[in-house]
């Protein structure tokens, strides 16, 4: 592995961790030429999953987008980076799963908030207004009316 700062080739592994459940390997390296310390991530190469958004263009499926997204409606909630790592990494299984090598963004987006819901309300409702794009405020007070419902069938199971 290359040091970013001066390009050396002898970099140094100084710590290795697991990271998302066995998924990727964390490895803290050091440049012994510069002294300059970094880290890098390895994970498992999988087949290239193609999204087909909402006005029928393809595009690959890109895991950093939808964690963008996740940390956007998360902001200013209890919801931690290693949920919200947890939860791409478990949309991920269940995409794979399908053996599917295309998945819609509605297929995403629902396994988005299926997660969201039981993670986080307020992250739910922040991600359900962008992903549903509600168009007034009656179709918000009916999201909000499906969360309350799930939430007394969850809490008298």
């Amino acid at each position: 592995m290359k040091c970013s700062q001066c390009s050396s080739t002898e970099t140094k592994v100084i710590e290795s961790r697991d990271v998302s459940e066995g998924e990727a390997i964390r490895r803290r390296r050091s440049c012994p030429d510069c002294g300059y310390r970094f880290t890098t991530y390895e994970r498992i190469e999988r087949p290239q999953i193609i999204v087909i958004k909402n006005n029928g263009i393809r595009e690959l499926f890109n895991r950093d987008k939808l964690l963008a997204g996740l940390y956007r409606a998360c902001e200013k909630t209890p919801v931690t980076g290693l949920q919200l790592e947890r939860l791409v990494v478990d949309i991920e299984h269940q995409i794979y799963a399908c053996g599917d090598q295309e998945v819609t963004t509605v297929q995403v987006g629902e396994m988005v908030m299926e997660r969201l819901a039981l993670l986080d309300e307020v992250a739910y409702v922040r991600f359900a207004s962008v992903y549903r794009r509600f168009k007034d405020i009656a179709s918000f007070e009916r999201e909000l009316l499906q969360i309350r419902e799930r939430k007394v069938k969850h809490t008298a199971a």
